[in-house]
Formats: C-alpha cells, structure tokens, sequence
C-alpha cells in the first residue's frame, strides 16, 4: 500500500526532533517554549537575555511566588517554604510595590492574567528589564512602581520611592546576612541614612521642564516616563538597588555560582572592628553611597585603621596608624554633630607638600549626603605635615595651606573647612558647622587590599605594634632599621 506525500507540517516536527536530538542548546529551546509565546519578537528578545540556567532560576522563582496551586507534592512543599522566604526578606510596601510594577509589564500577544494574578510572561520581562535592561526599558516599571495610577507622578512621590527602595535594601541585606561585617549595632543609625541617600538620589531628578527637582518646589513638580528614564540613566544607583532587591528579596539569579559573588560591590566587607565597643560615624547607607564613589578596584574591602574613640586622640597616634597604609577614607564628626570627610587616593606621606591624584574627594554624610569631586583648578589634593616652623602642620584635603576644604591641626581636637564660596580643589561648601571647629570624634578606613597584600607579602616589624614610634621616625625623615626584623602576618585582623 503506498501513501501519499507526507504533510509538510509532519516533516518540520521530525526534522525539529532529530535536529533537537544532536542540538546542545535543545534544552534552551525547550525552556523557550515553557516560559512563553515563542512567537512574540518582544518576549523573544527578553529571553534570549538570559543563559539556560538562568531561565530555570526564573522560572522556579516565578513557580514559588506564584503559590503551590501550580506545583504537586513535594514541590509544593518548597514553592510554600520559598515564598515565604521571600516574604519575610522584604517590607511590605516594598512587596505591594513590585507586585505593581509586574502587573505594568504590556503584553503584545496577549490578555492580561484574570483578576489580580501576575503571568509567567509578566515576571519575565519585569526580571529582564531590571536586570538587564536599559533606562528606557525600566522607566515604566520604576513610574508605576512609584504609583500604579496612570500618569506623570510628583516629586514627592518619587522621594518616598528613593526612601522605601534604600530601606528595603538595608533590611534585605540584614535580613540575608548578607551586611558583610557592617552590624547594624557597629554602625550609625541608619534612619537619618535611608532619607540622606534619598534627598542625594532624587536630587539629580530633573523635573518634566527640564530643571533639578530640588527643594519644595521640586517635590510638588510632575515627573513623566521620560523623566524617570533620564533619572535612572544618569544615577546608576537606582538600578543596582532595584537589582539588590530583585537577587536578595525575590532569590532571582541568586542560587547561580557566578551571581553569588555580589557583582554590585554594593558594600564592602568590613574589616579590623573587633569587639562591640566601636560604633562607627558612618550608617549603611552612607558606606554604600562613598563606595560607589571609589575607583572599582576599591569597592570591594574596608579596613578600620584608626578611630578616636579607640586609640585616642592624639596627631601623632593618627598618623601612626594611616601613613603608608595605602588609599583611605577620613571620617570626622565635629561638636555640632556634623560628619563630612575626605578621600585620599594614595598612601599617606609626612612631607611638607602636596600628594594625590584627581581621583581624591571629599564629601559630606550629615546633614546631607554628597561627594565633590576634582576642579581642575590645582592639585592640593591632600597634604599632611608635623614638626616644621615654616609649614603648616596638620593633614590638610583642598584649597590651600591656611584655607583647606578639610583640615585637621596637628593640635589634635581643632580643624578648619575653610570654603566661601567654594574650595578651589574640589568645588565643595564648608563641610562642617562652623568654618572653625571642633573635632569630636575620627576615624580611618584603608580601602582595598593594598594594605593586606603589603603587610602578606612581608612580617610584621617591632615598630607596628607602636605606631607612634613608626610615626615620630616618618616625621624627621628616619627610616625604619627594624624592617627585615618582621613576624609573620595574623589573620585576626581581618576580624
């Protein structure tokens, strides 16, 4: 008996089964199929974003958000586990917030899901265009996360947006464990720090006529898509703390091996605080704005090296413990509760000149958050000097000698930030309360690994464990005799 020609549509399924037999990516086709519409352009391309392994993240994330309803026995147990495990990571309104953002996401080729219910589709795209999409792909998501009603949204709104976004990160990030050393109980409060860093980021919003949305009359200025969409392209922060609340809150693309590494350096670890007794001059917040501000090849250690309230307040105590120490962060708080300091891009040296490169800064935390950054102007980047009658003594950031962004006297416990209108180095306002102050309390981060691969690639010396010694021989330009006597490096100091 013979048969006719076999229909085209039965031979595209053989030749599509033989060629999935042989094809290494035929699971990657397969899970195309399962997640969605295939023939939608639009979803194709969010898809195709994503390797293998990441798409079955999503959809396992996507199946435990979604309730055991879609999932049988046992699976069923761990979907319920697993939302309940991300329900507790993140605030409520954080939560309410997302939800709205997913249900935003337009479907080309199809309904929107009955009732309330988020399509497999929805989530996709919403996870690809945080993640991996541009600002004008997630300038929609971002305008009806801000407000699910249709629209431009207010200044107003867009600021408690930036307030509850860099409050879910810090709770998610202490809830997971994932503070990297940074105790909420070792640190400033971080309420005052939640609203800094979202008075710093809405800041750089430029209202729908163009104009920076500062000040009340920014708050009740009206922000549409394209306005949100300039805003997240020009703060990338935005984007990394959406990411932040995406991997740690809702466990996407966090069980992978290459995305548990943190990729975002959102915080440094935090090394050399031992004990509870140190409480730092800085919140969450604040060390995760300062971060993003440092050259890359910093972001990824911060190593106490002095604090007041630990060893003293005392110039030469000081400059034992920073000099020759490799890039750092000084941190000052002044008598009126000011906090504001500076950034030194290389080791610090006693010499009556000025080092540094352009990459310095300063900066202040409180009342408000900001960085200034290099003018062009001159290159008194940074100077620090003890002991001389015809040069200034003190450490010394901007301006110049006498008139300093940022000084701190060799008379421990006075300073200056000396700035009307502005510093000359580094364009910044007077940092601290008064031109003229006190200090109340410092401290000194060593950022990087310059100094863990200094001190690894040596022994200790005698005069380590007497910085003031180490720093009276810096001051009249001794060197160290006792260098090649060095014991071997602990690690207890990178408690």
């Amino acid at each position: 008996m013979t048969h006719g020609p076999e229909p085209a549509s039965a031979k595209k399924r053989e030749l599509l089964l033989a060629q999935r037999s042989v094809d290494p990516n035929a699971r990657f086709h397969r899970l195309l199929e399962r997640m969605g519409n295939v023939e939608s352009s639009s979803y194709q391309k969010h898809l195709l974003r994503f390797l293998p392994d990441e798409l079955a993240d999503i959809e396992n994330v996507f199946g435990a958000l979604s309730g055991p309803d879609e999932a049988v026995g046992a699976k069923a147990g761990k979907a319920a586990k697993k939302a309940a495990y991300v329900k507790a990571a993140l605030p409520e309104s954080m939560v309410v917030r997302l939800y709205n953002g997913m249900r935003s996401v337009q479907l080309a080729e199809k309904a929107p899901g009955p009732g309330e219910q988020v399509l497999k589709e929805q989530f996709v795209i919403f996870t690809s265009a945080l993640i991996k999409g541009n600002a004008e792909e997630k300038s929609g998501i971002v305008l009806r996360m801000i407000s699910k009603a249709e629209g431009a949204v207010k200044g107003s709104q867009v600021l408690e947006f930036a307030q509850d976004l860099v409050a879910s990160v810090v709770h998610v990030l202490d809830y997971r464990k994932e503070l990297k050393g940074w105790h909420l109980k070792n640190t400033r409060s971080s309420t005052a720090g939640v609203k800094a860093l979202a008075a710093q980021l809405t800041s750089e919003l430029r209202v729908a006529d163009g104009a920076k949305g500062k000040g009340a009359q920014g708050l009740d200025a009206f922000c549409d898509e394209r306005c949100i969409a300039d805003w997240v392209f020009r703060v990338p922060q935005i984007s990394a703390l959406l990411t932040a609340i995406l991997q740690q809150g809702l466990l996407v693309l966090r069980s992978l091996p290459d995305q548990a590494q943190d990729p975002l350096h959102l915080l440094p670890a935090c090394k050399g605080v031992r004990g509870s007794q140190f409480v730092s001059l800085l919140d969450v917040p604040s060390v995760a704005y300062l971060n993003s501000h440092l050259p890359s090849e910093l972001r990824h250690t911060w190593r106490l090296l002095f604090a007041s309230q630990l060893h003293g307040e005392s110039f030469t105590q000081l400059c034992g413990h920073i000099v020759n120490k490799g890039p750092c962060l000084l941190v000052l708080r002044d008598g009126d509760g000011y906090i504001f300091g500076g950034f030194s891009s290389c080791s610090w040296e006693v010499r009556p000149t000025f080092q540094g490169d352009s990459s310095c800064f300063l900066f202040t935390v409180s009342p408000s958050l900001a960085v200034f950054t290099y003018t062009g102007y001159n290159d008194h980047y940074m100077y620090l000097n003890h002991g001389q009658q015809t040069m200034p003594n003190g450490l010394g950031m901007g301006g110049q000698h006498d008139y300093f962004g940022l000084w701190v006297d060799s008379n421990y416990g006075k300073g200056h930030s000396k700035a009307k209108p502005r510093c000359t180095t580094y364009n910044s306002p007077q940092l601290s309360s008064k031109e003229d102050f006190t200090l109340d309390a410092m401290e000194v981060w060593a950022v990087g690994d310059h100094l863990a691969n200094a001190t690894a690639k040596g022994l200790k010396s005698i005069l380590d464990a007497d910085p003031e010694a180490q720093a009276l021989l810096e001051m009249i330009g001794k060197s160290r005799q006792s260098e090649g006597l060095r014991e071997p490096v602990s690690d207890e100091d990178d408690s």
